[in-house]
């Protein structure tokens, strides 16, 4: 099994609160490397990502109203 999927079926053993803690840790690793290099693109990349990810989730929530 590769890392990607062992990860993947991590996750999904997780519950909605060490779900949220995982987020909060990956949120505040990437934050304090961008916080050191504004120009790093891979923290740059993980913050759009992660913007994209709260958008289409609120966006399919508002739709289900």
């Amino acid at each position: 099994m590769n890392i990607v999927d062992k990860i993947w079926d991590d996750l999904g053993a997780l519950s909605e609160e060490e779900a949220l803690h995982v987020i909060t840790k990956l949120y505040t690793s990437y934050e304090g490397k961008l916080s050191q290099d504004p120009d790093n693109q891979a923290c740059q990349q993980f913050f759009q990502e992660l913007d994209n990810a709260i958008s289409q989730t609120l966006e399919c929530n508002l739709n289900r109203r």
